[in-house]
C-alpha cells in the first residue's frame, strides 16, 4: 500500500498535581480551548476537551506521525506554561502520569457527552473513583501505590 492511513481515537485523562482543585471555573473554557489548539497544531484534532477544577479530559484523533507519549508531553508542557502565564497560577503543575484509552468510532459521541457533563458527573464522583473505573473498564493492570502523585 503506497499510502499510510490511520484513525486512532484517544480519550486522554490527567489531573493536577495531587489532584489540587486549582483550575478556576472562569479560566477553564480558555484552558480547554488552548489545549484543543495545541492538539490541532499537532495535527491531532480535539473532538472535545473539558474538565473540572482538578483534571481534564480530551478526546482527540491521534495523527499517524506523532507518538502518543510525545503528543501528551507537549500538551501538558504547553498547558502548564499557559496556566502559569495566562491562568494566574504561578505554581501550577500536572500530575506526572496520565491515562490514555483507545475508543472505537461508535463510542465517540458517548465520550464527547461524558466530557461535556464533567461538572455534573463530579458532583457525586471523585477523580480517583472515576479514574479507577476507567482502569477497570479498559482492563489496565495497575498498582494503586503508583497511580497517584
Amino acid at each position: 500500500m503506497p499510502q499510510s492511513l490511520s484513525k486512532v481515537l484517544v480519550h486522554l485523562v490527567f489531573s493536577t498535581k495531587h489532584r489540587e482543585p486549582i483550575i478556576a471555573p472562569e479560566i477553564r473554557p480558555r484552558l480547554h480551548a488552548y489545549m484543543a489548539g495545541i492538539l490541532d497544531n499537532l495535527k491531532s484534532p480535539s473532538l472535545q476537551t473539558g474538565g473540572v477544577a482538578d483534571h481534564v479530559h480530551s478526546l482527540f484523533l491521534l495523527h499517524r506521525t506523532i507518538s502518543q507519549a510525545d503528543l501528551i508531553e507537549e500538551v501538558k508542557k504547553s498547558a502548564t506554561k499557559w496556566m502559569k502565564a495566562e491562568g494566574g497560577v504561578p505554581r501550577f503543575t500536572w500530575q506526572a502520569g496520565y491515562g490514555a484509552f483507545s475508543i472505537g468510532e461508535s463510542q465517540a459521541d458517548t465520550v464527547i457527552r461524558y466530557i461535556q457533563k464533567q461538572e455534573e458527573h463530579h458532583r457525586t464522583v471523585t477523580f480517583q473513583e472515576e479514574f479507577r473505573k476507567f482502569l477497570e473498564r479498559y482492563k489496565v493492570a495497575y498498582d494503586e501505590q503508583y497511580v497517584w502523585d
